[in-house]
């Protein structure tokens, strides 16, 4: 049996009667290997040694991972980003959008990574983790900025909820 045909029962036997972009995923999956080898190869002739990031390098990638994923991924002014990947369809509430993916293959592949902001998380966080080692002091102030707006968005949300809860009354 050749590889092709191997490969093809494989997918077939996968996804059914689905359509799933196995192709595509393979094709954001070798983006991202390459993007991280790349980085790691230019650490290493650079020789710039990996930090031993502590709690709060790690408690400032979390907030600001989730903050940069979920703006790249929903924010409305984030959309143009998004746009030849998906399609809008309604607002999703508190500046969000929903959007469908379209497309075929890597098109398709590509459209829920950019509207996964459990997907995204993990190049998110790679960029930010790369930021540490590269640039330390400038990725701090960002994640600091992306921080601080992740919790401001907490703080909108409950005052919102409070504000309904004494409306309710």
């Amino acid at each position: 049996m050749s590889a092709q045909t191997l490969i093809r029962r494989i997918k077939q036997q996968y996804q059914g009667d689905e359509e799933r972009p196995l192709g595509g995923y393979l094709a954001v999956l070798g983006v991202y290997g390459g993007v991280t080898g790349g980085l790691a190869l230019l650490a290493r002739s650079l020789r710039i040694p990996p930090p031993t990031p502590g709690v709060t390098d790690t408690v400032l990638l979390s907030f600001a991972t989730y903050k940069l994923s979920r703006l790249l991924t929903k924010d409305a002014v984030t959309s143009p980003l998004r746009a030849p990947f998906t399609r809008y369809e309604e607002p999703a509430g508190d500046g969000e959008l929903m959007e469908s993916v379209r497309g075929h293959g890597a098109q398709h592949a590509a459209g829920e990574l950019v509207t996964c902001p459990f997907c995204l998380a993990v190049w998110v966080a790679t960029g930010l983790t790369a930021g540490l080692v590269f640039a330390p002091r400038l990725t701090r102030l960002v994640c600091v900025t992306l921080t601080a707006l992740a919790v401001n968005d907490g703080l909108q949300l409950a005052y919102d909820n409070a504000k309904d809860a004494g409306n309710d009354s």
